[in-house]
């Protein structure tokens, strides 16, 4: 997601997720790890009516708060295809082959390498995503380095990332569906349809529908972060009496899903138990796939299909930037970590079924993808 308005200072928010991860490493790999994992176990129950929501900690964030990070990149994604760097063809074209290269080419990869494997299958997703908070963290320790030019790039390439995985989520992470649900979802979409067409711009009725929205969803059997993609569509980027609804509300979600909703995710859904860890576990089935699908897959996809494009003259090298340059960031785009972490949470659910192996591959797949990437630019 964005980046450079949305992360204000993205070295530092990247420290701040590298700083939540280590603690959850640290306590679930001490003698604080009952505590840790009674903390994520805590139950929060809300009722109302016949509404009842009964979930544990790390569900609210995963399902609540998470719905609010997707709000705001359906937010973005709004605004830059209306008045950004997706508002036009030429902007848009190299940076969305990339990304569909950057999504097919890893998913390749953790087929091949769990075709067999029914229950692993279901995690081909984990490998396509980008982290663009930690990517945008490693070029600011770059500096002026790195074309701007190369930013915007990135930047676009991540917002069409998001998108990929928002549309994954939604066609392969959806369970069995309830009609009930669905119709309440669809009551609320259509008000917010007409909030939309009559220009309202009070705050309230949008935050109301958009928790009805949210409710439904979520009990409708399809993932409820999907409902914050939804409500971002129907928030007015026009402004109305001096004001953009959709301004107002990226702007005052910046802070809040910057340094509290994405470090509390990584707390919760980071914490590895290593201790009784099989080393001989990452270099097999899952684990394998999506190492190599982040940091080969996603380099793989993101350079071949752009050059490709480029020598086709279906688009065109952005400007001031060098070939090694242009590697150096498609190797940036296998840092999965938080994206990443979310779909392995949607597609495998317990996380003991590899024993943290597919987590831990993760983590590394991210910071191989990082380290290569920064040494590369540095040098370019």
């Amino acid at each position: 997601m964005k980046i450079l308005n949305i992360f204000k200072g993205e070295a530092g928010v990247g420290i701040i997720l590298i700083l939540s991860t280590l603690f959850a490493l640290i306590l679930a790999n001490s003698p604080f790890n009952e505590f840790y994992s009674k903390f994520l176990d805590t139950p929060i129950k809300i009722q109302f009516a016949n509404f009842i929501f009964d979930k544990p900690l790390i569900l609210w964030v995963n399902d609540g708060l998470m719905a609010i990070f997707f709000f705001l990149v359906g937010l973005e994604v709004k605004r830059e295809i209306l008045e950004g760097t997706l508002s036009s063809f030429s902007k848009v074209i190299l940076p969305a082959i990339a990304a569909i290269g950057g999504m097919i080419m890893p998913a390749i990869i953790y087929i091949l390498i769990n075709h067999n494997n029914e229950i692993a299958l279901r995690g081909w997703a984990i490998p396509t995503a980008t982290d663009i908070a930690f990517a945008l963290g490693v070029l600011a320790l770059l500096g002026s380095k790195i074309p701007n030019s190369m930013k915007v790039f990135l930047m676009a390439l991540a917002i069409i990332d998001d998108l990929g995985a928002i549309i994954i989520i939604a066609l392969f992470y959806t369970n069995d569906l309830s009609l009930i649900s669905l119709i309440i979802a669809a009551i609320a979409i259509f008000a917010l349809f007409l909030l939309n067409f009559f220009n309202v711009t009070r705050k309230s009725f949008y935050i109301l529908f958009g928790i009805i929205l949210w409710a439904s969803v979520l009990k409708s059997g399809v993932h409820a972060t999907l409902a914050g993609v939804i409500l971002a569509m129907f928030i007015p980027l026009k402004e109305i009496n001096g004001k953009s609804l959709l301004k107002e509300f990226e702007h005052e979600l910046h802070g809040f899903v910057t340094y509290f909703v994405l470090p509390l995710f990584a707390f919760v859904n980071a914490g590895i138990d290593l201790r009784n860890l099989d080393v001989n576990t990452l270099f097999t089935g899952a684990p394998l796939g999506i190492m190599l699908g982040l940091f080969i897959g996603k380099q793989l996809g993101v350079f071949g299909f752009s050059m490709l494009a480029i020598k086709l003259k279906i688009a065109k090298m952005p400007d001031n930037v060098s070939l090694k340059t242009f590697y150096g960031i498609s190797v940036l785009t296998g840092i999965g970590f938080t994206m990443s972490l979310f779909i392995d949470s949607l597609a495998f659910g317990d996380a003991t079924l590899f024993k943290y192996a597919d987590k831990l591959a993760i983590l590394l797949g991210s910071l191989l993808s990082g380290i290569i990437g920064y040494f590369i630019l540095r040098r370019s």
